[in-house]
């Protein structure tokens, strides 16, 4: 039997030819780091910021996926390099910097997409789950927040932070996920006060039901139903969240600052996700509305 989660997010051939509405060479001459860039939004994000003329950088823990999307890139003359990096081990993310900085001559654009999450009962999550997610939605997430912060500052460089975050609303069974992510969006705001008498732009962009790799977590009768949980009635895609990502972290977006962009058809306006599946207390409530 073939995997239903394979025909999740898009094919190399797909991002290499999708058109966009971003202007091309956008990021042209420019250095931009997407962490998570191995699967799902941050290999999609790669993809659109290597087309708009950027050197990509990716990283995150799995050297052979991050290779896989660097070849893919590259194959189209465009520019990617894979560089393994652990966001939660916090030693080693300053030397990725330099590394990047040395090798390529700047960093202007740094991309938070790296993250995980599983779906549980917050009654039944141990400290253990807890706290990998914390320390890698949260806590990997401010290293690199501080650690382009400091380079920037370094060499009185203006910069661009755009975190990949939720839109919490109606997202139900992930609680440690909504609470590390509700943090990321309270720091980028604290911090793009903080830092922007050093000309550093902090935003974050919260998708909703987005159809990508991610969703190979959840069993397949749980989110083909996920179409259903927004006002548009549709699952976003990758792409969507990258041009998002792209647009708010580039110089079109130079006034913006602290902001949270929700790219989730309504969702957070109205919808349910339920990543472990619906309650029957829920279900039962839902019928209550349905016509006699």
């Amino acid at each position: 039997m073939s995997d239903p989660a394979a025909a999740l997010g898009m094919t190399d051939a797909e991002l290499a030819t999708r058109p966009s509405a971003l202007a091309h060479g956008l990021l042209a001459n420019r250095v931009v780091v997407v962490s998570g860039g191995g699967s799902g939004i941050g290999r999609t994000t790669a993809w659109l910021a290597a087309r708009l003329g950027a050197q990509v950088v990716i990283c995150g823990r799995r050297q052979d996926k991050l290779d896989a999307v660097a070849a893919a890139i590259s194959a189209q003359r465009l520019k990617c390099a894979a560089l393994p990096l652990d966001i939660r081990q916090r030693g080693a993310i300053e030397p990725f910097f330099t590394s990047v900085v040395s090798r390529f001559g700047r960093l202007d654009l740094l991309i938070n997409s790296a993250g995980g999450q599983f779906p549980t009962d917050a009654l039944e999550l141990s400290e253990r789950g807890w706290q990998a997610v914390i320390d890698t939605n949260l806590t990997g997430t401010f290293g690199m927040m501080q650690a382009a912060g400091r380079h920037w500052r370094s060499v009185s460089q203006a910069g661009s932070i755009v975190s990949i975050v939720v839109s919490a609303r109606g997202l139900h069974q992930v609680a440690h996920s909504v609470a590390a992510r509700a943090g990321v969006m309270a720091l980028s705001a604290a911090l793009a006060v903080e830092w922007a008498p050093l000309s550093i732009r902090l935003n974050c962009v919260a998708p909703g039901a987005v159809a990508s790799e991610g969703w190979a977590v959840y069993p397949p009768e749980i989110y083909r139903r996920y179409h259903e949980a927004c006002p548009l009635r549709r699952a976003g895609s990758p792409w969507e969240i990258a041009e998002a990502a792209l647009f708010i972290g580039s110089p079109a977006a130079g006034f913006i600052t602290g902001q949270t962009l929700h790219v989730n058809g309504g969702a957070d306006l109205w919808g349910e996700t339920w990543t472990a599946g619906k309650p029957s207390w829920f279900v039962d409530a839902s019928r209550a509305w349905q016509e006699p």
